[in-house]
């Protein structure tokens, strides 16, 4: 009986796949597949918790057959993020995209993060205060307990690493082994190789011109392959959105959500905000802000779903390029920044809230400008080599609870509404780096306002 009932259960997610399908036949526009997925992702999710209830061995069997579409798709987008890098910047050198200006185009969009980031900071400051939060306020159970171990746990593996020995593990000692991806900073650490490589091509092409196109033209039929995959990927989205939303809805304890309900509206209403600062930032340079939401959602719809800047990084620098007009040396550099360096909802907002909630629990008052002002600077600090994956939120967390002296374990009281504000955080983290991308592209007078004003492209989705 249990069997049949899971393959009922992955039989009505596929009935809601043929949907899309049938949508995607029709010529129905990618915005509208994406949200239509997150809309019956949500359904189903509730349907099969009401049905089942939380605990059913039953619906964790079948989540566990929703992930092959879930999961399965993510991991596709993590296939590309590596290749896409290394082939988008060395593409842009060979093409002399970015030859000028690199020096100011890496400090402008390493500039933006970590900016914002601190603004994040800020702005989750006020929302703890604001909402009154405090940590005594939170009843931790096993789980919680169990959490705040783990947490203890992590913090001991990266205790006394100072900010240099941070920097230097964005550098790429092995680039074969970044290329695999297995460090947090190993993004980071290919695009510095990439850009390595691109400067060798224009020494070569000056003192041996035959060899350099050939590799010019080794590069360009490579880019072009990548390019197809990422398409082929992307095409995938709306599937991978309805499977991912109805395991998450289907899987989140809603009682406990509910008595952390406070935390979740101030985290909601301060990463809120901080997506309000990258509209008034790209209108203080001239752009319109709603053209910039109507491009960008279905990107962030999928963060908001995946909860991996890592994994929406192949639709990120896409969007950067097909539909807001950012050149691809930049696109690139600011989407693959943005994975390890100022995250503003996971290393700007979440930590700043969680230090002002546990600072009472030690005796330190949050109101005191000397602490406010000390925050904000570890934070903005802190946010380099934070993993643009799950779990690089805690990261951050731990950084700075420990560089403030506080304790780290309490964080881990809020692991029953992790997942949910998650979804937030990496939407405002998608958000940061595609506005710097943007931005840095509009000061360096680069950015194709045609493409920027231009009625939304589905074609590179489609």
């Amino acid at each position: 009986m249990n069997s049949f009932l899971i393959i009922v259960n992955v039989a009505a997610l596929l009935l809601l796949a043929g949907v899309l399908y049938f949508m995607q036949k029709k010529h129905i526009s990618f915005s509208k597949r994406v949200f239509t997925a997150l809309g019956l992702g949500i359904v189903l999710g509730f349907v099969l918790q009401l049905i089942y209830g939380l605990e059913s061995n039953t619906l964790l069997q079948s989540t566990e057959w929703f992930n092959i579409l879930g999961t399965g798709y993510v991991k596709l987008l993590q296939m590309v993020v590596m290749p896409l890098v290394f082939i988008s910047i060395v593409s842009a050198f060979t093409k002399l995209t970015l030859t000028t200006n690199l020096g100011k185009i890496a400090g402008l969009i390493i500039g933006l993060l970590v900016g914002t980031t601190a603004i994040a900071a800020a702005i989750g400051i006020s929302a703890s205060l604001g909402f009154n939060l405090e940590a005594v306020q939170i009843q931790g159970g096993e789980t919680e307990q169990a959490r705040g171990m783990e947490i203890e746990q992590q913090y001991s593996e990266i205790e006394g690493q100072s900010f240099p020995q941070k920097v230097i593990e964005l550098l790429p000692a092995n680039p074969f082994l970044d290329l695999t991806g297995q460090r947090s900073t190993s993004t980071i650490a290919v695009v510095i190789f990439a850009a390595f490589v691109g400067f060798a091509y224009l020494g070569v092409r000056r003192k041996e011109p035959e060899q350099a196109e050939f590799f010019k033209k080794m590069i360009d039929s490579i880019y072009s392959i990548v390019m197809r995959i990422v398409t082929l990927v992307l095409r995938l989205t709306p599937y991978g959105i309805l499977a991912i939303m109805a395991k998450t809805v289907a899987t989140s304890n809603f009682t406990a959500i509910a008595k952390l309900g406070e935390f979740v509206l101030a985290s909601y209403v301060a990463l809120a905000v901080m997506f309000i600062i990258h509209l008034l930032i790209l209108t203080l340079v001239g752009l319109n802000p709603l053209t910039y939401v109507k491009k960008v959602l279905p990107v962030l719809s999928f963060a908001f779903t995946s909860r991996s800047s890592a994994g929406t990084l192949p639709l990120n620098i896409k969007a950067q390029t097909s539909s807001l007009g950012v050149p691809e040396g930049i696109a690139n550099f600011a989407g693959s920044f943005g994975l390890s360096i100022g995250q503003n909802g996971c290393a700007g907002v979440y930590p700043a809230m969680l230090a002002v909630m546990i600072a009472p629990t030690v005796g330190i008052d949050p109101l005191s400008p000397t602490f406010i002002l000390t925050l904000i600077a570890v934070v903005a600090i802190s946010s380099f080599g934070v993993a643009g994956v799950g779990g690089g939120a805690t990261f951050a967390a731990i950084l700075v609870l420990s560089t403030m002296n506080l304790p780290v374990a309490l964080a881990g009281l809020l692991i029953s509404v992790e997942p949910l504000i998650d979804m937030a955080r990496t939407a405002v983290n998608v958000s940061g780096s595609m506005t710097a991308g943007v931005v840095t592209s509009r000061v360096t007078k680069e950015l194709d306002t045609a493409v920027y004003n231009e009625p939304q492209k589905e074609a590179f989705y489609s």
